[in-house]
């Protein structure tokens, strides 16, 4: 991952984004240990609290659990808690803004449902 350090979006939620996607992509398990806040601040060059918030976050969300004096850990049910959460937040945005997009275009329901399914369908593969 390379983290944009330009952009609007913070460091540690992007931090906490790449190790979502790590656990969704099944890299980290269940009950696995995650890297640490000085690892990771090793590995993209940024302060080690920056990286701590990232993992603080995911661990106020139930994606991490603190194993004391041994790091953080993937809680059992942080998968879901990822899904559900990218689901009723980005997806629910993201949609929203395709169809006032659509409204603003004057696009029809069916013609975006069609638009709909030929993403998906070539997404696919």
């Amino acid at each position: 991952m390379i983290l944009d350090t330009d952009g609007m979006k913070p460091i540690y939620i992007q931090i906490a984004e790449w190790l979502e996607s790590e656990i969704l992509h099944g890299n980290f398990q269940a009950d696995e240990k995650v890297y640490s806040q000085y690892k990771l601040a090793d590995l993209y060059n940024i302060n080690p609290a920056t990286a701590a918030k990232g993992l603080t976050k995911l661990a106020e969300e139930g994606i991490l659990y603190d194993k004391r004096g041994l790091g953080k850990f993937v809680s059992t049910h942080a998968k879901q808690i990822i899904i559900d959460k990218r689901k009723n937040q980005t997806l629910k945005n993201l949609v929203e803004d395709l169809v006032t997009e659509a409204g603003r275009l004057e696009l029809s329901e069916e013609d975006l449902i069609k638009l709909v399914r030929d993403a998906w369908k070539g997404e696919q593969g």
